[in-house]
């Protein structure tokens, strides 16, 4: 970048900060994967902890999606004023509670004693992630300059990839070994090792011109979005998504919605700037990420029960299969960049959509004795596709916002990447456990009349109770295999739907590639000193 004098500028960062970039950029790496690490490994042992006491805690399948969603749902609730008070006290500063939160909130959770127990140490843990998780997109757009954003967020994404690659085989590994807890337990060392780090290395930064606190608003959308998930849950649970008990929470859960959104326009510090959504090109983005999540996390959820409680694969080998979805991710996400430059971000992001949408599909033509390659070529394909969605929608998002506004930035791709992952999870995860319980309840007559409303919960609480009903035990046991994949495709159906919706989405806003000659500088070229990094 030249001044007007056509002498270089001088650079914005501190060649100090400069030159330790990319081992700044390593340890944050190391910070998004304990954040992602953890819901990869609980996706691997959510049949174990479904498991009768003392194996797991017998926990029921509404019970596995709040102990995935009371993460979810506090880490999404606070992340709005997780990424203010990033930019208001330091973003260093905030990475280094969000750690230590983490990491006592994962030694309680492996300690768990019952269901309840769990999800409450769950959303402990996602009260320290939102503290983590845009503190590490903001410090890598001020440590970066905006030429090397788009190289160091595709690396940013792949370690995305990597922990996907790592939680299952390590979960697998722990399971094997070890009790359910340990898949927990293991987040300590990788916390310790980057609270090190970050002292040593992560300088800390700043908005020089902060918001200020919005307690209101955060309140609004976490009371929001609980109501919202637990009457999807709850429908699920009645397999009645018309019982006034679920229709009176979901809708008052989009009222509340819809007042935090009232509330944003109108106040003035809000804990997300509705102005931003104006632009179509950055809401575009920010539906992308929240519909590929939506559809995706859905369908991680169930592919776990069809590869164990299904195909009888055990949880190592599920995390092994999973290996060519986080293979593709590390592969592309890091090099998305070039193909972006080559094509554009529309072109390139809806061919990425669309490839998700045909890995979501093909789960419905899966079979008890699908060949394995078939699996693992489809994962592959959906990993593909993810890595050329994410670092693409996540420039857009970073790079229409001025650099010392990062963390606010961060905190709304991250908020929507988690409600999307939430809402898939109750959604798609409430039609699975309906569709599966009216396929399996004209089956339950074997079942001793005490023992099927249990059994009837979810496929490993059916296969359950099979195993101590002798030859028609068997029978029940195969029953329960047909219900679950039929409930699996129609479940794979709709998060195709998602998925696609997405595509469409991408291709009305996103903008295309830009003529030859044009300047791509956004807000983040111009950069008060103030807002940039400090050197400690």
């Amino acid at each position: 970048m030249a001044n007007p004098t056509g002498a270089p500028a001088a650079p914005r960062i501190p060649e100090t900060v400069h030159r330790r970039r990319w081992a700044i950029l390593s340890t944050l790496m190391l910070s998004l994967l304990i954040v992602v690490l953890d819901n990869s490994i609980l996706n691997v042992a959510v049949k174990t902890i479904a498991s009768p006491k003392p194996e797991g805690l017998g926990a029921t399948q509404s019970q596995l999606e709040w102990a995935i969603n009371a993460y979810t749902l506090v880490f999404a609730g606070l992340l709005f004023t997780a990424g203010l008070l990033g930019d208001r006290v330091g973003r260093k500063k905030v990475l280094l509670f969000g750690l230590a939160v983490f990491g006592v909130g994962s030694v309680l959770a492996a300690f768990s004693s019952s269901p309840a127990e769990l999800i409450a140490f769950r959303a402990v843990m996602g009260l320290g992630g939102a503290f983590v998780m845009p503190a590490t997109l903001a410090v890598l757009m001020n440590v970066f300059e905006r030429e090397e954003q788009p190289k160091a967020i595709g690396i940013w994404a792949g370690g995305v990839g990597l922990a996907i690659a790592i939680g299952p085989i390590t979960g697998g590994l722990l399971l094997e070994h070890f009790w359910w807890g340990s898949v927990f337990l293991v987040n300590v060392p990788v916390v310790a090792v980057a609270l090190i780090a970050m002292v040593l290395l992560v300088p800390d930064s700043k908005d020089p011109a902060p918001g200020h606190v919005d307690p209101v608003g955060v309140g609004l959308s976490v009371v929001g979005l609980v109501l919202l998930v637990y009457g999807i849950i709850r429908g699920g649970e009645l397999a009645d998504f018309t019982a006034p008990s679920v229709l009176l929470t979901s809708l008052g859960g989009v009222a509340v919605l819809i007042g935090f959104v009232l509330y944003e326009k109108r106040s003035d510090h809000p804990a997300i700037d509705v102005g931003h959504f104006k632009n179509p090109a950055f809401s575009a983005a920010v539906a992308a990420i929240a519909l590929v999540f939506f559809a995706l996390m859905g369908v991680t959820f169930f592919s776990a029960f069809y590869m164990q409680s299904v195909r009888g694969y055990t949880a190592l080998q599920s995390g092994l299969l999973l290996l060519p979805l986080a293979a593709a991710q590390m592969i592309f996400s890091p090099r998305a960049r070039l193909v972006v430059e080559r094509f554009g971000a529309r072109a390139v992001c809806t061919v990425g959509m669309v490839l998700v949408a045909g890995g979501l599909g093909a789960f419905a033509f899966f079979g008890a004795d699908t060949p394995v390659w078939t699996l693992e070529v489809v994962f592959f394909v959906m990993g593909t596709g993810m890595a050329h969605i994410m670092p693409p929608v996540t420039v857009s998002i970073m790079q229409s916002l001025p650099r010392e506004k990062a963390g606010s930035g961060s905190a709304i791709n991250n908020t929507f990447r988690q409600v999307g992952g939430a809402l898939g999870v109750a959604v798609l995860g409430s039609v699975l456990s309906a569709a599966y319980r009216t396929g399996i309840q004209d089956h339950l007559g074997a079942v001793p009349p005490g023992a099927r409303k249990a059994a009837g919960e979810s496929i490993e609480a059916t296969l359950g109770i099979a195993g101590k009903l002798g030859p028609a035990g068997r029978t029940l046991a195969g029953q329960a295999d047909h219900a679950f994949l039929h409930a699996m495709h129609l479940t794979a159906i709709g998060s195709a739907g998602v998925a696609l919706l997405g595509a469409i989405v991408v291709v009305i806003f996103l903008p295309g590639k830009p003529p030859a000659g044009r300047s791509e500088a956004g807000p983040t070229d111009a950069v008060p000193e103030s807002a940039t990094v400090g050197t400690d």
